[in-house]
C-alpha cells in the first residue's frame, strides 16, 4: 500500500464539554493527543472540525432533540439521565463532533490528488480519525443517552449518502457497548450496513443476535454479541471471517468505524480482554478490506475509559494505516456459530 496521509480531526470545544468526574471526560482526549504528539501525529494532517449544520443533524435527529440540547447548554447544562451530562460548552462540542465526522467524510470522498487544498502529486486521502467528544453511537433520533448527545458516525453516513454520491456505507462498531442509536437510526435502511461486536449482557441491553433490521433494511443490521471475558481471538475472528466476507460481498462505498476502546482488558466499565495489539489487528484488517474495495475509512472515537489503554490503543489503530504491517490471523472457530446463523442473509458466509 505505501504510506498514505490521513486526517486527524479535532476541535477545542471537545475540551469544553465539562462532565466533571464522569468517566467520559476531557482527560480522555488529553491522553490521546499527548500520545499522538509524542509520535509526531504519525504524519497525519491535523484539521479543525467545522460545526455540523442544522440540515446535517436533522438527517438523523429530530428538531426537538436538537433544540433540547442547545437549550440545555444555554441554561448552563445539567443531567440528561443517570449517565449523560451536559454543560454550557456541550452544544458547541456536540455540533463540532458531528461536524468533524461530516468534514472527514467530505474530504475522504472528494479530496483525491489535485482536489482543492491538495497538490496534484499528493496521494489521495484514504483514512481519517475524528478525535473528538462527546461520543455518539448511543444517541438515538430523539434521545441523548450513554454519554452521547448527537450520533456523529450516523450524521456522517447520512451526509455521505445524501450529498456525496455514496450508495452504501458499512459501519463497524467495535465499542464494547452496543450502538443502539446507530442501529435504530438505520434499522430500516438498505444503504447502511451496521455491524456491532459488543459484550452481552451489558448496557444498554440492546443488540440481540436476532435483531437484523426491518422492511427494506432487513439483513443490514448484523449484531455479533460476545460473552464477558471475550478476547482478541473472538473479536478478530469476527472481523476477519464475518465482517470482511460480508464487506467483500456487499461492496460499500465508505467504511466507518465506531471505534470504542472499552473492550480493553484494563477498562473499568466492561469485562472483555482485548489488548493494544488487538485494536491494531482489527484496524489493519479493515485497512486491507478498504484497499481491496478501493474505498476510504472514517474512524470516529467512541468509548474507552482507561486513559493508558485508550491512548495506546488509538495509537495502535492509527499506526497500521501508516505502514504495511499485516494483521495477525485469528482462528476461525470463534466465529463459526455466527457465520452459520448469518449465512442465510449473506451467502459469502456459507
Amino acid at each position: 500500500m505505501g504510506a498514505i496521509a490521513g486526517l486527524y480531526v479535532r476541535h477545542p470545544s471537545s475540551f469544553q464539554h465539562d462532565t466533571g468526574g464522569h468517566p467520559e471526560n476531557a482527560r480522555r482526549l488529553t491522553a490521546i493527543e499527548e500520545a499522538m504528539s509524542e509520535r509526531d501525529w504519525l504524519g497525519m494532517e491535523l484539521v479543525e472540525a467545522p460545526a455540523a449544520t442544522r440540515e446535517q443533524l436533522e438527517r438523523v435527529h429530530s428538531a426537538a432533540h436538537i433544540d433540547s440540547i442547545r437549550e440545555l447548554a444555554e441554561r448552563g447544562g445539567g443531567p440528561i439521565d443517570l449517565d449523560t451530562i451536559a454543560s454550557a460548552g456541550s452544544w458547541e462540542a456536540g455540533v463540532h463532533a458531528a461536524g468533524g465526522a461530516v468534514h472527514a467524510a467530505e474530504q475522504l470522498l472528494s479530496a483525491g490528488a489535485g482536489a482543492p487544498g491538495r497538490e496534484a502529486e499528493e496521494a489521495p486521502l484514504r483514512w481519517a480519525f475524528c478525535g473528538q467528544r462527546p461520543p455518539g453511537h448511543h444517541a438515538e433520533r430523539d434521545r441523548a443517552m450513554g454519554f452521547c448527545l448527537f450520533n456523529n458516525v450516523a450524521v456522517a453516513a447520512a451526509h455521505a449518502i445524501a450529498e456525496l454520491g455514496v450508495q452504501r456505507v458499512l459501519v463497524l462498531d467495535w465499542d464494547v457497548h452496543h450502538g443502539n442509536g446507530t442501529e435504530a437510526i438505520f434499522y430500516a435502511s438498505p444503504q447502511v450496513l451496521y455491524v456491532s461486536i459488543h459484550q452481552s449482557p451489558l448496557y444498554p441491553g440492546t443488540g440481540a443476535a436476532t435483531d437484523s433490521g426491518s422492511g427494506e433494511g432487513e439483513g443490514y443490521t448484523v449484531n455479533l454479541p460476545v460473552p464477558p471475558g471475550s478476547g482478541p481471538d473472538e473479536f478478530l475472528s469476527l472481523v476477519q471471517t464475518v465482517v470482511v466476507p460480508i464487506g467483500l460481498e456487499w461492496r460499500p462505498d465508505l467504511i466507518c468505524a465506531s471505534a470504542g476502546y472499552d473492550a480493553h482488558r484494563d477498562d473499568p466499565l466492561a469485562n472483555c480482554e482485548l489488548d493494544d495489539a488487538a485494536y491494531g489487528d482489527m484496524a489493519a484488517t479493515m485497512r486491507d478490506l478498504a484497499a481491496e474495495l478501493d474505498v476510504p475509512v472514517l474512524i470516529c472515537l467512541e468509548g474507552g475509559y482507561s486513559l493508558g489503554a485508550l491512548s495506546r490503543s488509538v495509537v495502535a489503530t492509527l499506526e497500521v494505516f501508516a505502514d504495511d504491517r499485516a494483521p495477525r490471523t485469528a482462528p476461525a472457530e470463534p466465529a463459526a456459530p455466527y457465520r452459520e446463523r448469518l449465512a442465510r442473509s449473506w451467502p459469502a458466509l456459507a
